[in-house]
């Protein structure tokens, strides 16, 4: 994986980050002091997951002769009491059986940033200056 890089953008809370040779922003939004000139962190965390889980059923689909024509991942992140509650609603397209659509399911709790943020996560930070 490229590493991630981030860095104070415009604004009050503006960051910019890049990966590669990819450049994207994220901020805060305007309620909460930032100016809503891109997704907030958290909402990256949502996209990462959202991603993950699309790109993990087209490739199994594929794989396996499914007629997946799309799959519309929404995620939602709400905090309550210190836990992160994700909701994550899955709309696919295609002409699937029930038995395809269960397993199809199954597989989408099998995605890589799924286990990660349901596994245990390290951080290890350190001052390089």
């Amino acid at each position: 994986m490229r590493k991630v890089v981030s860095q104070f953008g415009a604004g009050p809370l503006q960051q910019k980050l890049s990966t590669g040779d990819l450049h994207f922003v994220s901020d805060a939004e305007v309620s909460k002091g930032g100016e809503g000139t891109g997704p907030s962190p958290h909402e990256y965390l949502g996209a990462a997951l959202a991603a993950c889980t699309s790109m993990t059923l087209k490739m199994y689909a594929g794989r396996k002769s499914m007629n997946l024509e799309n799959a519309i991942v929404t995620v939602d992140i709400e905090r309550t009491d210190d836990i992160e509650k994700f909701s994550r609603e899955i709309e696919l397209i295609g002409n699937l059986s029930t038995e395809e659509k269960e397993r199809l399911l199954e597989i989408a709790n099998k995605c890589p940033i799924h286990k990660a943020l349901a596994g245990q996560i390290q951080i290890k930070t350190q001052l390089i200056n």
